[in-house]
């Protein structure tokens, strides 16, 4: 990732000067180990994947937090579960002292837990995802819609008010089929990004998944990511799956929960405050990396990929996923979800925090028919939403309404 900054730099840093340990999370292969590279030359680094490495932190955790009390970076620190407890010890010995330790963490559901079960309140946690669009077109730290939407006073047509593109319309489709996992991008050549894809899925399955969850039934699990591309985008219907993968609904269950654990897929449960009429309740969901679901659904080129049925779901599950991640590198807190009516109504991304509430349709075509966007001016007024924001692949932003706004996602 030379030449990539990431846009949470600035968010760890500022941890560290808030929070005794700051734990970096996020799907392997994201880039957790590059952000330490950041840290000051005085920290010490250790991976535990790295067996001496891993040796000197597991024969005795406190030991080793005793002789060595502040400035250590982990990396994948979910692999010496001991060293949660000693972690904790060692902070409550100096609690007001900040930015002593750092640890990182991938493709383990019980990194999580351990983390805001044992380190509540003293641990700063930062979601690392592959690269967004602002990473890839080094325009981190610009001026954005997501950015100025944190002043509660600001008025939708201040919001795209001055706006610039990030990059071109061309490019921004590259970054979509491709995704955003680093190694691709520092290697050129489709050749290698097919087989970088390949061999990442294999150590996904027979790795970490594999590791984790030592009685999973492998044969099925890896149908199981293989029907993850057909149904990213789709209300999740747990029977169907169970049905399709020839097991019970309760372990459909846990397939879908192991993979949004280990980061590979994102669960949007539906909107259901304020709500008077009937919706759906289901969850549906994403493959977060729209590179990986390209692989998986064997889509070789953009072209192909614009006439692929699941085209649209994979615009839209690219578009939301930029919002998380942007929202994530500035430190922001905030819910999302989807509103979807018996009625057939729907907004495809419902975001709540400090900010209010937005509510946001996503379209790949250029012009927008504004009877399509009923449904979520509805939303907007019923639900007294800040916002409504459709993205788009316009050549401009737009006011359409006071509270309604259109912006081309190579603007976002």
């Amino acid at each position: 990732m030379h030449g990539m900054k990431r846009s949470c730099e600035a968010l760890l840093h500022s941890y560290l000067g808030t929070f005794p340990c700051v734990a970096v999370v996020g799907i392997r292969q994201c880039g957790k180990t590059t952000l330490l590279r950041t840290l000051p030359q005085s920290w010490k680094q250790l991976d535990m994947e790295r067996r001496a490495d891993h040796d000197i932190v597991s024969r005795d955790p406190d030991a080793f937090f005793r002789l060595n009390p502040r400035r250590v970076a982990l990396d994948e620190g979910q692999l010496v579960r001991e060293v949660f407890p000693a972690l904790r010890v060692a902070i409550d010995e100096r609690r007001s002292e900040k930015g002593r330790f750092v640890i990182t963490g991938s493709s383990s559901p019980d990194l999580l837990r351990s983390v805001s079960e044992t380190l509540a309140g003293r641990v700063g946690i930062i979601e690392l995802a592959p690269l967004s669009w602002e990473e890839v077109t080094q325009t981190s730290g610009r001026d954005s819609l997501l950015r100025r939407l944190l002043n509660r006073k600001a008025k939708a047509a201040e919001l795209i008010e001055g706006l610039k593109p990030r990059g071109t319309v061309g490019r921004a489709h590259e970054f979509w089929f491709r995704g955003g996992f680093p190694e691709p991008w520092l290697a050129s050549g489709d050749e290698f990004r097919k087989r970088w894809v390949d061999q990442y899925l294999q150590a996904y399955l027979y790795r970490d998944v594999k590791r984790l969850f030592p009685g999973l039934d492998d044969v099925r699990f890896r149908r199981f990511v293989e029907m993850l591309g057909g149904l990213s985008g789709r209300v999740l219907n747990f029977a169907e799956a169970a049905r399709a993968l020839a097991v019970s609904q309760p372990t459909a269950r846990d397939y879908f929960e192991i993979a949004h654990g280990t980061f590979i897929w994102r669960r949007i449960p539906a909107f259901s405050r304020d709500v008077m009429k009937r919706v759906v309740r289901h969850p549906r969901g994403y493959l977060r990396d729209s590179g990986l679901l390209h692989a998986l659904l064997r889509i070789p080129d953009l072209d192909a990929l614009l006439s692929h049925p699941q085209m649209g779901a994979s615009w839209e599950g690219m578009v939301v996923e930029e919002i998380i991640r942007q929202l994530n590198a500035l430190g922001v807190a905030h819910e999302y979800s989807y509103y979807r009516t018996g009625a057939g109504a729907e907004v495809d991304l419902v975001l709540e925090g400090d900010f209010g509430r937005v509510a946001v349709e996503i379209k790949h075509s250029s012009v927008v028919d504004p009877r399509d966007l009923r449904g979520l001016r509805d939303f907007v007024n019923e639900h007294k939403a800040r916002l409504g924001l459709v993205v788009t692949n316009d050549s401009a932003a737009r006011l359409f309404e006071p509270n309604l706004v259109g912006l081309p996602f190579n603007w976002l």
